[in-house]
């Protein structure tokens, strides 16, 4: 239990209110009536009333009371939207407003990362800079291309990977082939096949020749480059204008192999390429005059990231310089936004790259006065912010679902829609199913007694007594019934449920399951669907989570289940205030299954969402898959390592930068069992 004597000490003589009706707040209310003067219970949903032994009061009788405190007992993605809905009228009526962790909610200070304090030239400015000059170059790497990959020598580890799962084993591969390159390129630019003649005959290696060494490295670093498309527009534009445009570039890659290269990006317009191995100088020796010997141009304008090579020796060789910067350079400019402890493996830094390949494509990050980095589609928040997560949580599924060799795997409703889907890439699976139930389908199917209406009463629903009867078990009464308590409509919502078990067990065996252990996935839950779901199927249900809640409560219940987030982990991590969230996205496009008929068929509730809203989480959906492929294809085998911590700083970037797509801002984060809606802009 948290101390709240000890984070709270300054009130102990001050009146305060406990925000929350739920569990958390009857596990505190021992302590904090101990502690503290606290005058009552406050919710969104309710102002009267008493729960736990404490009077519900509205927050209007909170002020007139003169509370000094609210501490909210809820879980952290909760909590930002309860301050968001309350927190202006604390401030006004200088109320601290606490979570039960200590937090401040209404301290409004928010990361935002942005350019403000770094200079750097736009489109529009670029582009007229360059109506003065007769010729214009382009740097090839970090300028119009870049790599999904953190650092140029990852490549090496990929050619390492690709060697080794051919059989050829060169011991310490990525050093030497750096040290081969490095001791050639002092005073010349050699060819990528003279830096493995190099390296063969140094280290004695005969397991391949240089030029197989080449190619594969050649088809490997082709198959992670992507265009930067704001820089590549730009020089389509100038050819289009009748401008000479060049490309030169530092490579060991011959002209052919660059021109393939800058192919495979879609640059085909452009005049001539210059690449240093062909000259054997580079641009920080004598490539730029070469350069200038073969074009004959006036004016001469050259376009790089690097700001030696690029801008200060193409000014000692007579040519103007524009630096733009590159994708690391952004991430430099902003501390890493908070990467920089996360980049220790080969596939964090994939990671990082294609990141890096997405938000920061473009070197044009100063086109507004604020200079914020932003986001601008819902495809965008589902490749960039969840995404990672999400997919090392399937990797991290399938290997529970072998180590349990598990052969009926049940995908939940709604949460497993787009999960079954990237599973199914991942393992070519055709026997994953998508399981069709909810809470409320489980519920309404599984009340065999009166402890299990007590079990479901203790989940607050927020409205009436005959809204719930409706809404949790398809029970509707006579708005003149005069019965006020859940157990006083015990026969009918027996009965009810007898009749939906029935009709469940129908769909349950038009499945045809193999008799044995059978997966089960639910995003994030405390068990209640495989619970009620246990009853009517006689296969053991092995449970296998994103998150799960309140352990503690369903201890006894002898659920079998294992979670991708530990407890200790669930309680040190960003995923606690972020999952209403990612369950937003993940949803199916059907409206929640309620029951099912007499032959076995589903009955959906009412759908809630407007059309933009399901075609913006689709969008999202559509992000994280092309992730999920990209990272599956980008990264080996051998190399895939979870790292929940990156991950939840990719997805904590949600709050950090800003998010434009307006769909997404208006999305509402939707609990029908509570009968609760939040606004996603509350949640960010």
């Amino acid at each position: 239990m948290n101390n709240l004597s000890g984070i709270f000490q300054k009130y102990k003589n001050s009146p305060i209110a406990i925000y929350g009706l739920g569990v958390e707040t009857e596990r505190i209310l021992g302590e904090a009536k101990e502690a503290f003067q606290v005058i009552g219970l406050l919710d969104g949903y309710r102002s009267s009333g008493d729960l736990y032994g404490m009077q519900i009061i509205s927050l209007e009788q909170a002020i007139v009371q003169r509370v000094s405190l609210i501490v909210v007992a809820a879980r952290p993605g909760s909590c930002r939207a309860i301050a968001g809905k309350i927190g202006s009228i604390c401030r006004e009526h200088n109320i601290a407003l606490f979570d039960i962790r200590g937090n401040d909610l209404c301290d409004t200070h928010r990361v935002v990362y942005d350019f403000q304090n770094v200079e750097g030239i736009t489109q529009k400015e670029l582009m007229r800079r360059t109506e003065q000059y007769d010729a214009v170059s382009f740097d090839l790497f970090d300028t119009l291309i870049m790599r999904q990959v953190l650092f140029p020598s990852d490549v090496f580890e990929l050619v390492d990977d690709r060697l080794r799962q051919h059989g050829i084993v060169i011991e310490d591969f990525p050093a030497r082939r750096m040290a081969s390159e490095k001791e050639l390129s002092g005073e010349r630019a050699p060819k990528l096949t003279e830096i493995y003649s190099y390296m063969r005959s140094t280290y004695q290696l005969a397991e391949i020749e240089p030029e197989q060494l080449a190619m594969l490295e050649w088809e490997i670093d082709c198959g992670i480059v992507v265009p930067r498309k704001d820089v590549c527009r730009l020089l389509s534009n100038l050819t289009a204008c009748g401008k000479k445009v060049y490309v030169v570039s530092d490579s060991y890659y011959n002209k052919e192999q660059i021109m393939g290269i800058m192919k495979k990006c879609g640059i085909t317009q452009y005049t001539d390429v210059f690449v240093s191995c062909e000259y054997e100088t580079g641009k920080t020796q004598m490539l730029f005059q070469k350069y200038k010997e073969e074009t004959r141009a006036g004016q001469y304008l050259h376009i790089g990231d690097d700001a030696a090579a690029d801008v200060e020796y193409a000014q000692k060789n007579g040519i103007d310089a524009c630096r733009l910067y590159s994708g690391i350079d952004l991430l430099e400019l902003v501390g890493y936004m908070g990467l920089w402890d996360y980049m220790g493996s080969l596939s964090d830094r994939i990671r990082i790259g294609m990141f890096l390949s997405h938000v920061f494509n473009s070197p044009f990050q100063f086109e507004t006065g604020q200079r914020r980095i932003g986001v601008n589609t819902a495809y965008d928040i589902g490749y960039v912010f969840f995404a990672p997560m999400i997919c090392d949580f399937v990797l991290w599924f399938r290997n529970r679902v072998e180590e349990y060799r598990l052969n009926n795997i049940l995908f939940c409703a709604r949460d497993g829609y787009l999960i079954k889907q990237l599973y199914d890439e991942l393992c070519n699976s055709v026997s994953s199913l998508y399981f069709l139930t909810s809470r409320t389908a489980a519920i309404r199917s599984g009340m065999e007694n009166e402890e299990d209406i007590r079990y479901v009463e203790e989940m607050k629903f927020s409205g009436s007594l005959s809204e719930q009867l409706e809404k949790r078990f398809g029970i509707c009464v006579d708005g003149a019934d005069d019965r006020v308590e859940l157990l006083d409509y015990k026969e009918e919502i027996l009965n009810r449920s007898a009749v939906c078990r029935k009709n469940y067990r129908i769909y349950i065996d038009k499945l045809e399951l193999r008799e044995e252990d059978a997966a089960f996935f639910d995003f994030v839950a405390k068990g209640t669907t495989q619970m009620y779901m246990g009853r009517l199927m006689p296969q053991h249900l092995k449970g296998i989570y994103f998150l799960r809640l309140d352990e503690e409560q369903m201890h006894g219940k002898n659920l079998d289940i294992v979670s991708f987030y530990s407890d200790l982990e669930r309680n040190a991590s960003a995923i606690f205030q972020d999952y209403y969230i990612l369950e937003t996205m993940l949803t199916a496009p059907m409206p929640s299954i309620r029951e099912f008929d007499e032959k076995g068929n589903p009955v959906y509730g009412r759908e809630t969402r407007k059309a933009g809203d399901i075609r913006c989480f689709q969008e999202a959906q559509e992000g994280i898959r092309e992730y999920f492929r990209e990272y599956l294809k980008l990264c080996p085998i051998s190399g895939r390592k979870m790292d929940k911590k990156q991950d939840e700083v990719f997805l904590s970037m949600i709050h950090k930068v800003e998010v434009r797509d307006d769909d997404f801002l208006s999305l509402k984060v939707e609990d029908s069992f509570f009968n609760r809606m939040t606004d996603m802009a509350d949640m960010l």
